[in-house]
């Protein structure tokens, strides 16, 4: 079985082809690991559609499903139309939701992530039990939990040296208190916004999420009253285009290709596939 790795916003994923529909989530954590295997935040494998270009099923590092994710979208849709499986401009199947790509030449790759659901706001006092004394948490007055694909719990700060000085431990209590993807978040100016994300399935901040991108970027138009279109930069420093047309999430920012790894047959022995 041959991998492609590609990278979006710092986010690294293993690409394979498979014709066959199964579950490859132990696969996914032996050949995402860092150490053991070919190292990647998650595993997308491409599978024949009738009805779109492909659809994929994606998993996390750690081998659970994951509905979308922003930054993989993009890194498919570059493989795809490398490898000839789709042109240009294409659509595939992300689980439920339909994923519109468009490529500009040679690496950036915009997404059209679909639209989202506001699910919940949700007042500092609900959340302060997570917190430990003097929390920069205990600064945000507001939560809002929105799904932007997978779900999200995004809060702002005052203060953007804020964004690194954030508890571990308080972001992974509220990602499991509300099962979603944590964002912290700084408005710099009404067009700049920067944030750090704490991602399930990872289970740290990761570089960038692209889901999370969209869910601070969503907020913060709704909430904080920024224009329909932003750039925002996540921990990984890349700069990063957050649009809003039609009330739909477009996504843009370089995607690229890392290189090729081949399965050793102990990984078909062992069962993993």
């Amino acid at each position: 079985m041959v991998f492609y790795k590609y990278s979006g916003s710092g986010n690294d994923f293993l690409i394979a082809q498979s014709f066959k529909k199964k579950d490859f989530s132990n696969l996914a954590q032996q050949v995402c690991h860092r150490h053991e295997g070919f190292g990647a935040d998650g595993l997308v494998v491409v599978l024949p559609s009738r009805n779109y270009d492909y659809e994929w099923d994606f998993y996390n590092s750690d081998g659970s499903k994951a509905g979308m994710c922003g930054n993989a979208s993009r890194c498919v849709g570059l493989f795809a139309y490398q490898h000839g499986i789709a042109s240009k401009e294409h659509v595939f199947l992300a689980g439920k939701r339909e994923i519109s790509i468009r490529i500009e030449e040679p690496n950036i790759v915009e997404s059209n992530l679909g639209n989202y659901q506001i699910l919940d706001t949700i007042p500092n006092l609900r959340c302060k039990k997570f917190f430990t004394n003097n929390s920069v948490l205990e600064n945000i007055p507001m939560f809002y939990l929105i799904n932007t694909g997978v779900p999200h719990l995004v809060g702002f700060v005052k203060n953007k040296e804020w964004l690194f000085s954030l508890n571990t431990l308080e972001l992974r209590a509220l990602r499991h208190a509300f099962n979603a993807n944590i964002n912290i978040a700084f408005i710099e100016n009404e067009e700049t916004i920067f944030l750090q994300t704490y991602e399930r399935g990872v289970e740290d901040f990761t570089l960038a999420c692209g889901t999370g991108m969209a869910a601070v970027f969503i907020v913060a138009r709704l909430f904080h009253n920024t224009p329909k279109k932003a750039t925002l930069i996540p921990k990984s420093n890349e700069f990063l285009e957050l649009s809003l047309k039609n009330d739909e999430i477009f996504y843009k920012g370089v995607a690229r290709y890392i290189g090729m790894s081949v399965l050793g047959m102990g990984v078909f022995k062992s069962g993993c596939f």
